[in-house]
């Protein structure tokens, strides 16, 4: 089975678990517990429309912020690619991406603008104000990726 449908996306709350003494954190924030660099895009609806950017290298075992502060959508949208073995973390919503650094508006006619399309995978946070995906390496046949709220204002319900 290739990476295309073969991963797991399992949404974990982790309420009361994550207790700091400092000011509480707001962001969107993505993990890499593989053994490989990955490169991460995401998604985002704004007033004005979509918007798909990228490109994010995280490091192996290591975390980044892609959005800092309060999360405006309730939904957002992470494809990433690993860049030693090819491998995908990839969803159903489709999305522009392009091969450098980029920051897209609109998911509409990629290819005639010079993009490239991936499939991203939706999140829903639940209108918390922070949260954090994890890319880890999954069964043999593919790959997972678990969203998880980061917050301390309850969880995710």
């Amino acid at each position: 089975m290739n990476c295309r449908g073969a991963f797991l996306l399992a949404a974990v709350g982790l309420g009361g678990v994550l207790v700091s003494p400092g000011p509480a954190l707001a962001d969107f924030r993505v993990c890499n517990s593989t053994q490989n660099l990955v490169g991460v895009a995401i998604g985002y609806r704004t007033a004005s429309g979509w918007v798909s950017e990228g490109w994010w290298h995280i490091e192996k075992s290591s975390c980044k912020t892609l959005i800092e502060g309060s999360l405006e959508s309730r939904f957002y949208y992470i494809y990433a690619e690993d860049a030693q073995s090819g491998g995908r973390w990839e969803g159903e919503t489709q999305m522009c991406i392009a091969l450098t650094e980029f920051k897209i508006a609109g998911t509409n006619d990629c290819f005639a603008r010079g993009f490239q399309r991936a499939g991203f995978q939706e999140y829903d946070t639940r209108e918390q104000e922070n949260w954090m995906v994890d890319l880890t390496d999954g069964p043999a046949d593919g790959r997972t990726i678990t969203g998880t709220n980061a917050g301390t204002n309850g969880g995710a319900q």
